[in-house]
């Protein structure tokens, strides 16, 4: 990034959402998906300078931004429509994983992206994979009000993502585990905006007009893959892409180059 302290907009509920910005050009903004901050696309942001003006910021909750309850999806869409004023009143957007959904949601809602890169938005067709259980928002609500993070990082880990217990326990192990226990309160809201039993609305998805690029990692799991291709498929002129030899978390200088020939 380019140094200068963060920022602040407000968003429609009075919410102070932080940010920061690396570059100058078009403006586009980077949404993350969960468990990451604004500080986590610091290195996307800065290999897409050069081309951009990036903005990265803390959805609700997280980071710098506040938090104003009750939560909805509709208040994170407005978050995301007061980073896009900031920005200057449109943007193109790359959202990953839930922040995929959010910005598909924000589209959707009117709000003015020119341009869309949505990577593995975590949408399951029938029969890929098991859903989520639709109590896991409530139970992990509860691990963390009764002070056990870890716990709730865990069960979203294993029922939301679909992760092997033995991974799980790895990552608990590491050192950024504190930075996610940090960031458990606010899993509930990236199960909210994927929705009960993460399902692709696909009959409100064939509205979408603008430019859009689905994205996945042609080494992440079928089930995965599967739905990217779906969700290409049902949003009018939509392009979809697989990048070879990624996962979920793809390598940020192969994703990077793929970003500029989208959003240029």
């Amino acid at each position: 990034m380019d140094g200068t302290p963060v920022q602040q907009t407000q968003s429609a509920d009075g919410t102070v959402i932080a940010f920061d910005t690396a570059g100058a050009g078009p403006p586009l903004i980077l949404v993350g998906g969960a468990l990451s901050d604004r500080l986590a696309a610091v290195p996307l942001a800065d290999l897409l300078a050069p081309s951009f003006a990036v903005y990265t910021y803390d959805r609700r909750g997280r980071g710098s931004s506040g938090d104003t309850p009750p939560y909805a999806v509709e208040r994170e869409i407005e978050d995301l429509a007061a980073v896009i004023a900031a920005a200057g009143g449109s943007a193109g957007v790359y959202g990953h994983s839930s922040g995929a959904v959010l910005g598909l949601e924000a589209v959707m809602a009117g709000i003015p992206i020119t341009r869309l890169a949505a990577y593995e938005p975590p949408y399951i067709l029938e029969g890929d994979r098991p859903v989520p259980p639709a109590d896991l928002a409530a139970r992990i609500g509860d691990l963390v009000s009764s002070g056990r993070p870890g716990g709730a990082v865990k069960a979203f880990m294993a029922e939301a993502v679909g992760m092997a217990a033995e991974m799980v326990d790895g990552m608990a192990a590491s050192p950024g585990w504190s930075s996610m226990e940090a960031l458990a309160p606010t899993l509930p809201y990236d199960i909210a905006i994927v929705g009960v039993g993460n399902t692709m609305p696909a009959e409100r998805l064939t509205a979408i007009r603008i430019p859009t690029l689905a994205l996945d990692g042609g080494a992440s799991p079928d089930w995965a893959r599967h739905s990217v291709a779906a969700l290409a498929a049902t949003i009018p002129g939509a392009r979809h892409l697989s990048l070879e030899g990624q996962t979920h978390g793809a390598d940020i200088k192969v994703l990077a180059p793929v970003l500029e020939d989208f959003f240029s």
